[in-house]
């Protein structure tokens, strides 16, 4: 870890929890994870260095000058709870690497024990034939039976088997590997718009996310985003349909019209 990371503070933390974030379907984790950094005094913690997990495709060019390579960034904060509760380590990685996402994952446990994370915390979409106007759900699965029964108390939707794609899964895998404990949040997101935002299935995990953190956040430009979310996935929808009913059909003046002129 020494040679992938640099460590910008060495704070004292108190039994520290960590949330792991790369970007998903529907985006789920990020908008959760930036909405929660935006919202607490977060201040940096370390940063991984990118250029041995990512192979930059291309350069940018500017006023016909070629800019340096660009790399996503994958940082990690930190934040004191002054009320006394457990603090927490943030992670945010704004890309999954194409082959090493296996490396990357392990480097991100390694800061989590440095600092004796108790517990690793990701979240992600849970594509289900939900309505984009229904509120979603939230489930839960764990690295252990021990702790698969303690989210019992947040009636998590319990789904038995599934698949958890990307890193935001594979950490906890990982975390498994290593005998730490982690808890995956799924967000119920419409199958047929995997590839629009969600702030709703994002708020959803919020509201889990904070009890299980013992944490208060103001969720109220979230909840707004959302709202405006589902407005414009409903005129899409609409719009949508309309073009459908619009392809598909024709007015009954227009039926026998080419008939008639053939005669």
């Amino acid at each position: 870890m020494t040679n992938l990371v640099k460590i910008y503070a060495k704070p004292k933390l108190n039994s520290p929890n960590m949330l792991a974030s790369w970007p998903g379907i529907s985006n789920v984790s990020t908008i959760a994870a930036t909405y929660l950094k935006r919202k607490l005094d977060f201040k940096k913690l370390a940063e991984v260095e990118a250029s041995h997990f990512f192979d930059p495709i291309g350069v940018v060019v500017e006023n016909s000058v070629v800019e340096a390579p660009q790399f996503p960034r994958s940082q990690f904060y930190y934040w004191k709870n002054k009320s006394g509760g457990s603090d927490i380590i943030l992670f945010i990685g704004e890309d999954q690497p194409v082959a090493k996402g296996y490396e990357l994952a392990n480097c991100v446990l390694d800061v989590g024990l440095r600092f004796q994370v108790k517990r690793i915390y990701t979240c992600a979409a849970a594509l289900t034939r939900i309505h984009h106007t229904e509120e979603p759900k939230v489930w839960g699965v764990a690295t252990s039976q021990p702790v698969a029964e303690d989210l019992k108390r947040y009636d998590l939707v319990q789904r038995g088997n599934l698949h958890i794609a990307g890193l935001n899964g594979l950490l906890l895998g990982i975390a498994k590997e290593r005998d730490i404990n982690g808890v995956c949040l799924l967000g119920e997101v419409p199958m047929y718009a995997t590839r629009i935002q969600n702030p709703m299935a994002a708020l959803a995990i919020l509201k889990v996310l904070t009890k299980m953190l013992d944490i208060e956040i103001d969720t109220a430009e979230l909840a707004q985003l959302a709202r405006e979310t589902k407005e414009k996935m409903k005129q899409a929808a609409a719009a949508a349909m309309g073009e459908y009913i619009d392809y598909f059909t024709e007015p009954i003046w227009e039926y026998g019209r080419e008939e008639e002129e053939e005669e």
